[in-house]
């Protein structure tokens, strides 16, 4: 069980290009924004859709990847672990948020749709 303490896998869409910084002469960091979509019946009976947005990071040679080959609504598979992280915002007020650490990225759009994209 040691192995599945963090871990947090998604399938979803990309809702923005990649975000790249570099840190230093050849570390990148990649910031991605994945919405994931759910679909139920609600006590009526009825479908409900449902979208949630999650926070991604992605470091190094992941971040290379994500630079070259992501785009906004690529849909992907991703792997990795919580982060959480407080803060204090300009009004002074102290705020959480979480994001997930990528360790893999599967690209599960069609290449085709990603060439039409770029």
């Amino acid at each position: 069980m040691k192995a599945i303490k963090n871990k947090v896998q998604l399938v979803g869409r990309l809702g923005a290009d990649p975000e790249i910084k570099l840190y230093g002469d050849d570390k990148k960091l990649a910031s991605l924004r994945l919405a994931v979509n759910d679909r139920y019946k609600n006590v009526k009976g009825e479908w409900m859709d449902e979208t949630q947005w999650f926070s991604l990071l992605a470091w190094s040679k992941l971040a290379i990847y994500v630079e070259k080959y992501l785009a906004k609504g690529a849909e992907v598979a991703v792997e990795g672990r919580l982060v959480n992280k407080s803060f204090t915002d300009k009004a002074g007020v102290k705020r959480t948020s979480t994001e997930i650490v990528l360790s893999e990225i599967l690209i599960l759009s069609k290449q085709k749709e990603l060439l039409l994209k770029n």
